[in-house]
């Protein structure tokens, strides 16, 4: 995939890990679209990207995933690369809460269902694209739940499997690849209920991310999401020789 002269949609692209990716692509000379909820987020983020756009929204809402996929299809039609970073998490103990299916349901709608959808209603789009990629931000949670985040590890398994099975749907025709990037915990303000000061920064999320783009590998680890996935890297080569 070439990493410059695209021009990227990145949701959840006025802070942490999205606006590390937005500011990375950005040097190296891409057009960045930065969506998020807060508009005041949002203009603060543009002052630190250069010739980049913004637009306010809620991607884990319906009506607003089918206007903002349609601003983009008609007034930046250049877009050929989307990147779904926005999501959602609790933080809790299943010990201690009333309501975990009300937060499961959350964090299902925006970390899966509303990037099938919005994936799904850009696809079309990128098809007429030379070259165009889906980029969908996962996390270390695919490898297993913590008992602090007991349903968010769920969603992310789930997007997991939607991204290899829509990689494979499309590896033929070579038009559209497919990413996946698992971070660790990272230092942001998503991350901050649960111990977040302690990871990585968003920018070496950025880097990796620019790496496999460059390189075409189409999963991504971060940090120490590389342990998980040598060792699981491992077992199937072991299992593919017995």
């Amino acid at each position: 995939m070439k990493t410059t002269g695209n021009t990227i949609f990145i949701s959840g692209g006025s802070a942490g890990i999205g606006l590390a990716i937005a500011k990375k692509l950005n040097e190296a000379g891409n057009k960045i679209i930065i969506n998020g909820r807060n508009e005041d987020r949002l203009q603060r983020a543009l002052t630190e990207l250069n010739d980049a756009v913004a637009i306010q929204g809620d991607l884990s809402v319906e009506t607003d995933r089918i206007r903002i996929a349609e601003d983009l299809k008609t007034n930046h039609h250049d877009v050929n690369i989307i990147i779904n970073n926005a999501g959602a998490a609790f933080g809790y103990l299943l010990s201690e809460t009333t309501n975990a299916h009300e937060k499961a349901m959350i964090e299902m709608n925006t970390n899966y269902f509303a990037i099938i959808h919005f994936t799904e209603l850009m696809i079309p789009h990128l098809l007429e694209k030379e070259e165009s990629a889906v980029v969908n931000v996962s996390s270390i949670a695919v490898y297993g739940s913590h008992k602090f985040l007991p349903t968010y590890g769920a969603t992310k398994a789930a997007l997991h499997s939607y991204t290899t099975a829509l990689r494979k749907t499309y590896e033929e025709q070579q038009k559209l690849q497919v990413y996946e990037v698992y971070p660790p915990l990272v230092n942001t303000d998503f991350s901050a209920e649960i111990g977040g000061e302690a990871g990585i920064a968003p920018s070496e999320v950025a880097e990796e991310l620019f790496i496999g783009l460059e390189n075409n590998l189409f999963d991504i680890p971060v940090g120490d999401t590389k342990v998980y996935a040598n060792a699981i890297g491992e077992a199937m080569a072991k299992l593919a020789q017995a």
